[in-house]
């Protein structure tokens, strides 16, 4: 088992959140694992992207190398596209469909959203939507990365012991809404899922 991953997004849109649900996740499932830090601005709008490897033999390095990423995940669309360049032909993107304009010359909502219609294998998930329906409206982060999890080496419950740890601070139900954002999301990855083997693509 082998899963190369690519989180992006920008500052403050949970990514460091997501590569600690992930890190720990691995360690729970007893895999290794490598991770590149958290690079770029990590500043509010500034662009983040990070390196993800989990293997149940050895990893080498902490970077993937072009053309082999199994997953690119996204919380921010647009950045979907600076790291196309990683992903494998068969690789699959998950990109929220929200936009964070932080750029003067930010694309139209409909050209990014033919961009990434043209991709072959990328489901958009509308999160803002998702976390906002659960009263969760600062989990769009959440929502991104359980339509991620059926193409993780992971399930949900992998992920309960990171959140509770970081969240139940804030209560038991704060944990719990967060873990139905997932699942919610999950859903949605499940779905776009079985699509793609009922076309054969995967």
């Amino acid at each position: 088992m082998k899963c190369d991953i690519i989180l992006a997004g920008v500052g403050g849109q949970g990514i460091l959140t997501i590569a600690y649900l992930l890190d720990h996740a691995a360690v729970r499932r007893g895999y290794r694992f490598k991770q590149a830090e958290v690079h770029g601005m990590s500043q509010r709008g500034g662009a983040v992207y990070s390196h993800l490897r989990v293997s149940d033999t050895e990893v080498i390095s902490d970077l993937i190398p072009l053309g082999k990423a199994d997953l690119v995940l996204a919380v921010e669309p647009l950045e979907v596209q600076r790291y196309l360049r990683f992903l494998s032909p068969s690789g699959i993107v998950v990109a929220n469909t929200e936009p964070f304009k932080n750029i003067p010359d930010y694309p139209a909502d409909d050209q990014l959203t033919a961009a990434l219609a043209r991709l072959p294998n990328c489901l958009t998930v509308d999160a803002k939507a998702i976390a906002t329906a659960a009263r969760m409206p600062k989990a769009q982060n959440m929502a991104v990365l359980g339509a991620a999890t059926p193409f993780l080496p992971f399930v949900l419950e992998d992920f309960r012991p990171a959140v509770t740890e970081l969240f139940l601070a804030k209560g038991e139900s704060v944990v719990e809404s967060n873990m139905g954002v997932l699942a919610e999301g999950e859903r949605t990855g499940r779905a776009f899922k079985e699509r793609l083997a009922s076309r054969g693509a995967r």
